[in-house]
């Protein structure tokens, strides 16, 4: 497979249309108390986790609740899939929010974090839904890529899980052709039924009706 090193920056633009007023009082007020990595996790968390990309935030605010004991990071770019997370961690009347114990949102692209990290630092990573990026001459931009894997690897406990799901085709026959060409990753399970324990998420359920078929990876750090 030959194709060119990813570029930092895997995203086109990170705002869409105005924020309503609530939207912006949780960027500027709410925001800053659970942004990772200035706001440390809560003493007492065992694992730590990371989902790249997390979309409009259901998938990881449903983590974070089923695994209190767990700390989360969720990262993501788009100003309103940020907003639809902090608005789901704090009610609309609330002008004093609780920040979660176990939940920190990353704001910027997640492979200079991935970098960053330690080796070993993590026990499971979530890619839900990534931009599929079909087009072939903007193969490098997405995230399952022949140079990442390294990376990915490194930062994975022996035995750490990578979750992977994607509803594009060609996303589909893509991430086939990376993985069959690697050694660092065992595909434990790929099919079509999202597998027990994986919360849903908007996009799947947007997929679904559609008509288009998602499929689910579960690799494990060899």
């Amino acid at each position: 497979m030959d194709v060119k090193p990813p570029p930092d920056r895997l995203y086109g633009r990170i705002k869409g249309k105005a924020l309503r007023p609530r939207q912006e009082w949780l960027l500027a007020h709410f925001l800053p108390r659970v942004h990772w990595p200035e706001i440390p996790f809560s003493e007492g968390l065992g694992q730590t986790w990371l989902e790249v990309g997390f979309g409009g935030g259901e998938h990881a605010h449903a983590l974070s609740v089923a695994n209190p004991g767990v700390g989360i990071i969720a990262a993501e770019v788009f100003e309103t899939g940020i907003c639809s997370l902090l608005s789901r961690l704090a009610a609309d009347e609330v002008t004093d929010p609780v920040p979660p114990a176990n939940l920190r949102l990353f704001t910027d692209d997640a492979r200079p974090l991935i970098r960053e990290r330690p080796d070993a630092s993590l026990a499971k990573l979530f890619l839900m839904f990534p931009d599929p990026w079909p087009k072939a001459r903007h193969a490098k931009r997405r995230f399952v890529h022949p140079e990442i894997l390294g990376e990915v690897a490194r930062v994975l406990v022996p035995g750490g899980e990578w979750r992977i799901a994607s509803d594009d085709p060609t996303y589909q026959d893509w991430t086939d052709e990376v993985l069959a060409a690697q050694s660092l990753f065992r595909v434990a399970e790929r099919t079509e039924s999202r597998p027990e324990g994986w919360p849903p998420t908007r996009y799947e359920a947007k997929a679904i009706s559609a008509g288009r078929q998602p499929v689910y990876w579960s690799l494990l750090r060899a």
